[in-house]
């Protein structure tokens, strides 16, 4: 039986995620939410769908409609509030990554699932991808990591709020690495050290291009190095990827099969060897599915918000270094902004769960 989801938000993401909802057949549209009833009513016809409820509250149009759980495809500000009422009105949540605007807001939200119990998840839709399963199977056939390298080299012209932000590659697309790199080494962040800046004939307000060198759990480094304002000679939109290691080098494209290289040139493609393995789906429509089936009673998917917030810490550590010209210590981020989410939250019970916990980076570990 197919579960029904409101989707909120219909801007371009909204279409995409509303094309995903028609194409499962374990979903239906209940509703779509949008403060521009107008972009709502326009997705819908685009879609060739006639008569779905449409809305500007999420909570008011499930309980309407009996839908069983959100996709919240807001911009990143709307994200919190979206999620929060809809976890306290017993509604799971699908969102859009980033988890929240901020780091402070990202640990409310994590909190806000503790104390509701319902589950809330990220699409980092990214790590959806066959060849980056084969790509990690690789690493792990290198023996002791050295160097991970990610270059991310694209020209879009968006238009709208990617334009106008502060740090368009940092906040809306380096997520996606920064996260990738966490799923394929198994590490998590300890520092960076980031360099960001806008080239002279970039179209977007903010530094548009960066390099940031992470030091990950293992000692192992993470180097990543990307333009938003790159036209000629793109990269994937996954990037390319290096990943050195004591018995050799595996490299991905972000399009194509991963191969591995073994030391005196001597080829180890083994990414026949993955070919018969656990296939996550593809990008929003493999998030999508392993949501509905968590709700069904299937394992925790990817993205589960505990799990994801550090990705998004990364960006923070990665714009705080930019900022300063100094290392910054992934800890004294977090601390940071537990002691914000801890004073600013205005939900009692939430701030009472936030001040249960031992400390910030045990209450984000897999349980």
């Amino acid at each position: 039986m197919s579960t029904p989801l409101v989707l909120v938000g219909a801007g371009g993401m909204g279409r995409a995620w509303l094309a995903a909802i028609q194409a499962e057949p374990g979903a239906e549209l209940a509703g779509v939410v949008d403060l521009d009833l107008d972009a709502a009513r326009g997705a819908l016809a685009d879609a060739g769908l006639a008569g779905v409820p449409v809305g500007t509250d999420a909570v008011a149009l499930a309980r309407e409609t009996g839908a069983r759980a959100v996709v919240n495809v807001t911009v990143p500000a709307a994200h919190h509030p979206v999620t929060t009422a809809a976890l306290f009105a017993g509604l799971p949540v699908l969102g859009e990554k980033p988890v929240a605007e901020s780091v402070p807001r990202a640990l409310s939200l994590a909190a806000a699932a503790e104390v509701t119990g319902e589950l809330f998840v990220v699409s980092q839709s990214r790590r959806y991808n066959r060849q980056l399963f084969a790509f990690r199977e690789q690493a792990r056939t290198l023996g002791d990591l050295g160097v991970l390298t990610t270059e991310f080299f694209k020209a879009p012209r968006f238009g709208g709020f990617r334009d106008a932000m502060a740090h368009p590659l940092l906040l809306d697309m380096a997520i996606h690495p920064f996260d990738t790199a966490r799923f394929l080494l198994g590490a998590e962040p300890v520092s960076v050290y980031c360099e960001e800046f806008n080239p002279s004939w970039s179209w977007y307000d903010g530094d548009a291009a960066a390099t940031a060198v992470f030091e990950m759990t293992g000692g192992v480094r993470y180097a990543y190095t990307g333009s938003w304002c790159s036209p000629g000679r793109e990269t994937s939109w996954n990037g390319a990827w290096r990943l050195s290691g004591r018995d050799g080098t595996a490299l991905w494209d972000g399009d194509h099969e991963p191969v591995v290289e073994g030391p005196h040139d001597v080829s180890l493609d083994r990414s026949s060897d993955t070919a018969e393995g656990a296939d996550p789906g593809d990008g929003i429509a493999g998030s999508l599915a392993t949501f509905l089936a968590a709700l069904d009673g299937g394992p925790t998917p990817m993205g589960e918000v505990h799990e994801n917030v550090l990705s998004l810490v990364m960006v923070a550590a990665a714009v705080e270094s930019a900022a300063t010209g100094a290392k910054v210590l992934v800890d004294d981020v977090l601390e940071r902004a537990y002691a914000e989410a801890l004073a600013t939250e205005t939900r009692e019970d939430v701030r009472a769960q936030l001040a249960s916990w031992s400390s910030v980076r045990a209450a984000l570990a897999p349980a």
